[in-house]
């Protein structure tokens, strides 16, 4: 039986965050050159309103593609995911890898106590957590903090 482990012991602690009114080809260039399937999307006071995958990404340029627009002067913010499904670090990680899988969401933002991000939860770090139950962490496996 897994015992309970805490979001805090395992999150991201310096994700890759763009603004609402960020450039997507800039939000696009992120993701590429950090090697990461979205970006968290924070207001001003580092709270998080939206949510940027590659999916959101590949979709703005079919559809401009398709209606022959220029997509890259459109702001995140009219492609990105909102509202956004936040975690504390005091939650359980299989309970958020249960609430991740049902709403397919591949990353979760945490925040603290004032909504402001201070990490995120992701699929693979839940995946090297649970493994690390059962089998010790080889070091190849070492994930950025």
């Amino acid at each position: 039986m897994l015992r309970k482990v805490r979001v805090r012991d395992h999150m991201l602690t310096h994700p890759v965050v763009v603004g609402p009114d960020t450039d997507l080809f800039d939000a696009i260039h992120l993701i590429i050159i950090n090697k990461i399937s979205g970006v968290t999307v924070i207001d001003e006071l580092r709270r998080p309103v939206g949510m940027l995958s590659e999916l959101d990404c590949l979709k703005a340029l079919l559809y401009s593609a398709y209606y022959n627009e220029e997509v890259g002067s459109h702001p995140v913010r009219h492609h990105m995911v909102s509202p956004v499904e936040c975690i504390n670090s005091n939650d359980d990680i299989i309970q958020v890898a249960q609430s991740m899988i049902e709403h397919k969401h591949r990353r979760r933002p945490v925040v603290d106590a004032a909504g402001a991000l201070i990490g995120q939860m992701t699929c693979r770090r839940i995946l090297k957590a649970v493994k690390e139950f059962e089998v010790p962490e080889d070091p190849s496996e070492q994930l950025s903090r």
